[in-house]
């Protein structure tokens, strides 16, 4: 599953949103919405192994966590 194990953070839906047209700050008549279609924004997980409770683990972490130093790496 595509979630980290530390926050539980997961995919999120948002829009992708097509259009057409010249802007009118670049002398068109403005942009025309022509579509919107749904997308996934994926976490960026990385596979790192992990000191858990004194035993070393593999988990999937997205790079928040990782970051902000909410896992200790093994190494």
């Amino acid at each position: 599953m595509r979630a980290c194990a530390i926050c539980g953070k997961t995919l999120a839906f948002g829009n992708q949103i097509s259009r057409r047209g010249l802007a009118k700050k670049k002398g068109g008549v403005g942009k025309k919405i022509t579509g919107v279609s749904v997308r996934k924004f994926l976490p960026n997980l990385q596979r790192v192994k992990v000191l858990v409770d004194g035993a070393v683990k593999r988990l999937k972490v997205c790079t928040r966590c990782i970051k902000s130093g909410r896992v200790r790496k093994a190494g």
